[in-house]
């Protein structure tokens, strides 16, 4: 198989990932694990794409990122490790919360167990009250990953769990990427089939938010 020539990395772990509090579009930093996380992304990425147990890949030549601060942040300590400069890409950014945005999973939960159902399961009709649906975030993901994908290969793109879910969604035509977890600082290739038996890395697989 001809390894992926573009790979998705969910950011590193922020407080509000470890609350279960919806972050959407907030400027939230890193925290100490996230940070952690990053530098063995980092470390990760340099041995370059489609690397395989003791076999060096190939080195990413470009690498993208969402401008959400996580997410820069996480790409910064990545790029300081294989010296590349982030290009950052609004599109790439997370799911806009709208109401929810800085709530409690579980109080939004009590309040909305139907809306939050559709949340955390990936149905692709859901739509954050106030704010983005999974169908207008994914069109923008793909606009975003084909100018990936004619640009300089192989590409890396620090990005957002849902980011990451929806574009394997897309790819692979059925409904069960899109309720599957990613982890902080995970490494995905954008190959459906590649990324089923990829060992992703990161931390444990906190719902996206």
């Amino acid at each position: 198989m001809t390894p992926a020539n573009v790979y998705l990395a969910r950011h590193g772990q922020t407080a509000y990932n470890l609350e279960r509090r919806f972050q959407g579009h907030l400027p939230v930093p890193l925290d100490d694990t996230g940070r952690e996380q990053a530098r063995d992304l980092a470390e990760r990425a340099a041995t370059g794409a489609g690397a395989a147990a003791d076999v060096a890949g190939t080195p990413f030549a470009a690498l993208w990122c969402s401008p959400l601060r996580r997410a820069r942040e996480t790409a910064d300590i990545v790029a300081a490790r294989i010296g590349l400069e982030p290009r950052e890409d609004a599109r790439l950014m997370e799911t806009d919360a709208g109401d929810w945005t800085d709530r409690l999973f579980v109080d939004v939960q009590a309040e909305d167990p139907d809306g939050f159902a559709g949340f955390i399961g990936g149905d692709p009709s859901f739509a954050f009250p106030g704010g983005e649906s999974f169908a207008q975030q994914g069109t923008r993901v793909a606009a975003a990953l084909t100018e990936v994908e004619r640009g300089e290969l192989p590409a890396l793109v620090v990005c957002h769990g849902v980011v990451i879910r929806i574009a394997l969604y897309q790819r692979a035509g059925h409904k069960v990427a899109l309720a599957e977890r990613v982890p902080n600082a995970a490494l995905v290739p954008l190959d459906p089939a590649e990324a089923e038996h990829a060992e992703l890395g990161g931390g444990e697989a906190l719902p996206p938010s």
